[in-house]
């Protein structure tokens, strides 16, 4: 029988992001994302929420692009699959972590706040593997791009376009 390990996350940035390198260069980023879930209850009718938290790793490349674009708040969707980690404590107990390994990430919102527009990139756009585009709003439902007052130097400062991946 085949057997599938997929998540689908949309959520937001709980804390910035953590990049680190490996001791052969390789970039590892990690984040958390939390996704909330809201219902009503049958009995009081009072709206009920819960928000749950995901730990969130990236790899390579796609890890560097989450290390320099993402930020705590912003909103981002997130496909990978799910990973158990066992590791001793100092007292030598075994504990346990289970993460989403991310393959492909989208960032949601506009570039300069936290609203709605479109922009993002995913790991298929650096040659990781199979998969499909990004789905990105039309261009007529994205707002006027807005230069603010300053801007530090990036290496994008003269582009027009959204974020090129």
């Amino acid at each position: 029988m085949a057997s599938l390990n997929k998540v689908h996350l949309i959520g937001n940035l709980g804390r910035d992001p953590e990049v680190r390198y490996t001791p052969n260069g390789n970039a590892v980023c990690n984040v958390s994302i939390a996704t909330t879930r809201q219902w009503k209850n049958k009995d009081s009718g009072e709206r009920q929420e819960e928000t749950e938290w995901h730990r969130v790793v990236f790899y390579d490349r796609l890890a560097e692009i989450a290390g320099e674009y993402l930020k705590k708040g912003r909103s981002v969707y997130v496909e990978g699959r799910l990973k158990t980690r066992k590791w001793q404590d100092k007292e030598g107990k075994d504990q346990y972590t289970t993460e989403i390994i991310a393959t492909e990430m989208q960032m949601l919102g506009s570039r300069e706040g936290m609203g709605a527009g479109g922009g993002g990139g995913e790991a298929d756009d650096y040659g990781d593997g199979g998969g499909r585009p990004a789905a990105r709003p039309a261009p007529a439902s994205r707002p006027a791009p807005q230069k603010p007052a300053s801007k530090p130097a990036t290496g994008f400062d003269n582009m027009d376009d959204d974020i090129p991946f």
